[in-house]
């Protein structure tokens, strides 16, 4: 079992926002941020996560919780499961009530990787091709660059150091073969690139063959902490500058990240043998940073640029694209000495939508009528998946890309987006008495010690619309999806003080025996000696409210 101490420090680390950002493409809202729910489709989003309060509220389907309950959601995990996915991530040792347990983090990937680096300057091919590509012995050590030998010589090692075959299995630098009962090193004579997380531990390797291997380049396979489509090369490495200067370069390559960076280039890092992908969104999102695509000009790189292109621009990232033609790429260019022409490049790349509509354009023999409509139609269809303003903006290139070619720019036509504000309040308000009541119950939420002067006043029964809100908030039941609604709405304020509630209070209870006392005057199934009574009781309630009193539901 997970020590409390242990599980209550692992908390105090962990920031929802950042957590959920890991999983999500969160986009700011006033004081939250908001995405479309993971939980449930839906095409506009609902799901919101409030920094301030450290929790998430789907105001679609009503999931709700803090940063351990969305990984348990998520991921599909029990408690215990989530915490020691959580402590992994944020590179935390947890301690357990039973010594069985109290084991660090594996070290198989770092031992090895130590290995390694031993290994390149021992293997006269390795040293070569690292001095032809002009590698620095500063940029080996920075990004930590070895050399894999021979597969019984990594088991070898593997074993020598007391590590277990199935604990590399798990880590991914072992594999095994079921049908001869074989285990095997899944990096064999290759130069080795550790790969990190965005803390910094060692996830994965990717190696690149010195020996003709048909296969130029690998990667570790996907493992509980290796996920190709989450992860950039050198991220850990780059993120400060990145920060700083509000700019990441993506490459894609381990090479051009290491010369890239070599050159001064430090906010660079790379795909890992995969496109650009929705779920690399969430963290370039991080620091707000212009994106600049640095990619090869051939077809394979175009194609690529493209994609990538066409899901930042959609999920309104800025920057745009640099292609490198006549077979160089960025590592060849700081090779030849060409850094200033680079640097060039990085500060004038073509805008994303530029790219992809010229892109299409490309694609397609405008000569030809049928090509040309449908180039048309490709280009409106690529629009539509923009914002309103940049549609428009972006309507008039394509026609002007078309025009000479006997296009008008009134036949390129839009359908207007839906105008639906999403930055409407998320709380349907049916009248002022149901904002007063969530404000109510958020005083409640937020300040604790006015429960009492709460309780001697009214009841849950008297409110209209939110009564049930109202029961689990002095139940203290704050994780119930209804509170975390209110709870996480910015347009729900709080009451300042007890001076403030009082008043309110008075007013509320004011105008409810107002409408009790008509709701008796009109009523006919009871005894005149009954009615005479209530409306004894109401009128003299309502005159001792009226007097500034504030009065019991209960007497």
């Amino acid at each position: 079992m997970i020590a409390q101490d242990s599980i209550e420090a692992l908390k105090a680390r962990l920031d929802i926002v950042d957590v959920v950002g890991n999983y999500l493409e969160l986009k700011k809202a006033g004081g939250n941020f908001k995405a479309p729910c993971p939980f449930h489709d839906e095409k506009s989003p609902s799901f919101v996560v409030s920094p301030q309060k450290q929790i998430y509220h789907c105001f679609g389907c009503g999931a709700s919780g803090n940063a351990i309950g969305f990984v348990m959601e998520y991921e599909k995990l029990n408690y215990p499961e989530a915490l020691e996915k959580l402590a992994e991530n944020y590179n935390f040792s947890l301690t357990y009530t039973d010594n069985k347990h109290n084991k660090p983090r594996s070290q198989v990937m770092d031992r090895l990787n130590e290995w390694y680096k031993t290994l390149l300057t021992q293997n006269p091919t390795a040293s070569s091709y690292i001095r032809e590509r002009g590698i620095a012995a500063s940029s080996v050590e920075k990004f930590g660059i070895g050399y894999a030998p021979d597969s019984n010589a990594t088991l070898n090692f593997i074993r020598s150091q007391q590590f277990a075959i199935k604990e590399a299995i798990d880590m991914g630098v072992v594999g095994y073969e079921p049908s001869r009962n074989q285990t095997y090193a899944r990096f064999i004579e290759r130069i080795t690139f550790p790969i990190h997380s965005a803390n910094g531990t060692i996830v994965g390797f990717g190696g690149r063959t010195i020996t003709g291997h048909q296969a130029k380049y690998v990667n570790s396979p996907e493992t509980a902490y290796f996920n190709k489509s989450r992860l950039l090369y050198a991220y850990h490495l780059a993120k400060q500058a990145l920060y700083k200067r509000q700019e990441i370069i993506i490459t894609e390559g381990y090479l051009d990240v290491i010369m890239l960076h070599q050159a001064g280039f430090d906010n660079a890092v790379a795909t890992l043998g995969t496109a650009l992908t929705v779920e690399h969104l969430p963290l370039l999102r991080k620091g707000s940073p212009r994106v600049v695509m640095a990619y090869d000009g051939d077809k394979a790189g175009r194609a690529a640029a493209l994609k990538a292109s066409k899901l930042l621009s959609a999920s309104g990232f800025n920057g745009g694209v640099v292609v490198f033609g006549g077979g160089l790429d960025p590592a060849d260019m700081v090779n030849d000495g060409r850094v200033d022409e680079l640097a060039e490049m990085f500060r004038n790349p073509k805008p994303f939508i530029e790219f992809v509509l010229d892109e299409i354009l490309s694609l397609y023999d405008l000569n030809n009528p049928k090509e040309k409509e449908s180039c048309m139609a490709e280009g409106v269809s690529y629009l539509k998946t923009l914002s309103p303003l940049l549609q428009e903006e972006y309507k008039t290139y394509l026609a002007s890309r078309l025009g000479g070619l006997g296009v008008s720019p009134s036949l390129v036509k839009l359908t207007p987006q839906s105008s639906r504000d999403n930055s409407a309040p998320l709380i349907q308000k049916n009248s002022h008495r149901d904002m007063w009541e969530l404000s109510l119950i958020k005083t409640i939420l937020e300040k604790p010690q006015f429960i009492d002067q709460i309780l001697d006043a009214i009841d849950p029964s008297l409110l209209q619309f939110h009564a049930r809100e109202l029961a689990l908030a002095l139940e203290g039941r704050g994780d119930a999806p209804e509170l975390m609604a209110i709870k996480i709405d910015d347009s729900i304020v709080t009451l300042p003080d007890s001076e403030a509630l009082n008043a309110e209070l008075i007013t509320f209870l004011t105008r409810y025996y107002e409408r009790e006392l008509r709701k008796v005057n009109i009523t006919k199934n009871i005894s005149f000696e009954e009615k005479a009574f209530y409306i004894r009781k109401f009128r003299g309630k309502i005159a001792k409210l009226k007097r500034g009193e504030l009065v019991s539901f209960k007497s």
